[in-house]
């Protein structure tokens, strides 16, 4: 990976697209918790590969190239989703819900209107956490906070998503 990063670098557009190639999934997830489209999740994606392209040579420690382009990924979704509360939408969000029958609709309105009681950081740490299995060091280098804050700020998130499954009736804990 390092050699790859090295010739990215240098210009080596092969190279970079290999590399992006690898995170982009990722990159995705992490878009689509603060967007809440695919739309919106798949232009933060673009925003992300150009901008890492642009800024490749700033990497200092090849090693760390995905924490890197996650951080990136980050900005952009927060930056879209700032720009997207401006917008007033034309047609209903509800919508966008009756698209696929294979997907367990209740959950996924469940895990998305809880999510919603997140702030824009404490959502970065959840997913960052429970679904790209970051470790908290990882996670504090990522969004250059000190590891206690990192936990701390997953345990007050993780606080808030228990208080709002006890006040939703559907769900005994």
């Amino acid at each position: 990976m390092k050699r790859l990063v090295k010739k990215a670098q240098k210009g080596h557009e092969k190279a970079f697209l290999n590399i992006f190639r690898q995170y982009e999934k990722d990159i995705y997830r992490m878009a689509y918790v603060y967007v809440k489209n695919k739309e919106d999740a798949l232009d933060v994606v673009q925003e992300v590969a150009y901008q890492s392209f642009k800024q490749i040579h700033t990497l200092q420690k090849p090693e760390y190239v995905k924490t890197w382009l996650m951080r990136i990924a980050i900005n952009c979704a927060i930056n879209t989703h700032n720009k997207n509360k401006k917008v007033v939408p034309l047609k209903d969000r509800q919508e966008d819900l009756l698209v696929s029958e294979e997907k367990d609709i209740t959950l996924s309105i469940s895990l998305q209107h809880m999510m919603n009681v997140l702030q824009d950081e404490e959502k970065s740490i959840v997913v960052l956490r429970f679904y790209e299995s970051y470790t908290f060091k990882e996670i504090a280098d990522l969004l250059n906070i000190p590891l206690g804050t990192a936990k701390s700020i997953l345990y007050r998130a993780l606080a808030k998503l228990r208080n709002e499954l006890k006040e939703d009736k559907r769900y005994e804990i």
